[in-house]
């Protein structure tokens, strides 16, 4: 597998919020979708969304891409291998949507249990920003 230029960009809160929810289901695989932005080779991750009537199961995951049709901010899926194996199998690579896959393997922590992959099962360089966050302050009018 050739290494593609282009690369990922995940804020640290998402990645605790995705490894979080893996480690809820585990042993079961989760799933959920990833919207973002693409601009020139980067992709950044925004914000997570959780597919209605996704099923996660022991050894699979499952959604209906049908659902999301129309909605061009999704930029790919994420989910879990409860194995720890963070390569994609050709399952996973069957049901790729979006620009991107990315895979998070148990014990779901730290920066070397997270792996993204192009449509060509190509590793993407995986890139952990400052968190997001939200500043209280911002908004102290409204409180």
């Amino acid at each position: 597998m050739a290494a593609s230029s282009l690369h990922v960009e995940v804020p640290e809160d998402i990645l605790d919020t995705i490894y979080a929810g893996a480690k809820q289901l585990y042993p079961r695989e989760s799933f959920l979708l990833l919207r973002g932005k693409k601009s020139k080779n980067v992709i950044k991750v925004t914000d997570l969304v959780l597919a209605p009537f996704a099923v996660h199961g022991n050894g699979f995951a499952h959604f209906n891409p049908y659902m999301f049709s129309g909605d061009f901010t999704l930029v790919g899926t994420v989910h879990s291998h409860p194995s720890g194996n963070i390569s994609p199998s050709h399952v996973d690579m069957n049901y790729f949507f979006g620009r991107i896959l990315m895979i998070v393997g148990y014990p779901f922590e730290g920066r070397t249990c997270v792996a993204a992959y192009d449509s060509n099962a190509d590793k993407l360089r995986v890139e952990v920003t400052d968190a997001i966050g939200f500043d209280s302050t911002e908004h102290s009018d409204e409180l």
